[in-house]
């Protein structure tokens, strides 16, 4: 029996990714916005968890990308169509540009009062940033990065996403000790929370370039202008490139650090045995 048409599995990836957003950048803004506390804690949390339904929504649709790094590596790999990587990503950018307009009407009365509080006009810069808390509340859609060295910064979403890699191929390998089933999504959402813990302070751990270019999109459009892509010395670039190239590079470390030796499905890996 043939798989889910082409036209199915993209309905997917743009639902996926746009639950992904909703619920991503909704944390953001209910916390910036709102509660004004930036509780790390909540924000990844809300990440990880929104990353789990969103491949609930649509792994067995689509396979659950929601990530043009994730399509990129695959497709590497070659287990997954290189002729669907760009609808893919078309796919996933406007699920994401979506999300952050829903996000945006949901919270617009948010967004008007938080910036009578912060003295604000939207999409204001000085100093070649944004002005105001949360880049004056374009944080709330895309990241924006606590310093500005380019080369550290490339590093902390190359990295993030190397990891992310990482664990996707180790979490859905099943020739490894991969979860499977109803729990691989939540497991995948555990991998995307640890990272933000762990690696997101510095970049906001945009880890995939839809996620972050979609929102940017939408905030250009909802007022911040052309002020989001040149804020930070045109950092926007970074969480585009940067997680491409890090994904790539977790899936053939992976692949060669762990895969290449690992035993056939269903042969017995008994603990502490050495193979020589």
């Amino acid at each position: 029996m043939a798989g889910p048409s082409l036209r199915s599995a993209l309905l997917g990836e743009f639902l996926g990714t746009a639950l992904l957003i909703l619920l991503g950048d909704g944390v953001v803004a209910g916390d910036v916005l709102l509660s004004k506390t930036c509780d790390k804690m909540m924000i990844t949390t809300a990440w990880g968890l929104a990353v789990a339904l969103a491949v609930y929504l649509c792994g067995r649709l689509s396979g659950g990308h929601i990530n043009p790094a994730v399509t990129l590596a695959l497709a590497a790999r070659g287990v997954f169509p290189r002729s669907r990587v760009l609808p893919y990503w078309g796919a996933q950018l406007a699920g994401a540009f979506v999300g952050a307009a829903l996000v945006y009407a949901d919270y617009a009365e948010a967004f008007r009062a938080f910036e009578r509080d912060q003295h604000v006009i939207r999409g204001t810069m000085d100093g070649g940033k944004l002005v105001g808390a949360a880049a004056g509340g374009a944080g709330v859609f895309a990241t924006y990065p606590a310093f500005d060295t380019p080369w550290r910064n490339f590093l902390s979403e190359f990295l993030g996403t190397a990891v992310l890699l990482l664990g996707v191929r180790a979490l859905t390998d099943r020739r490894n000790a991969a979860p499977g089933g109803y729990v691989e999504p939540l497991a995948l959402g555990a991998l995307v929370w640890a990272i933000g813990l762990s690696l997101g302070g510095l970049t906001g751990y945009a880890i995939n370039p839809a996620r972050d270019l979609g929102p940017r999109l939408a905030s250009a459009l909802l007022g911040w202008g052309t002020a989001v892509f040149r804020s930070h010395g045109g950092y926007f670039l970074i969480p585009i490139i940067a997680p491409l190239a890090g994904g790539l590079a977790g899936t053939f470390l992976y692949d060669f650090a762990i895969h290449r030796s690992l035993p056939p499905a269903g042969e017995p890996s008994p603990p502490g045995e050495l193979s020589p």
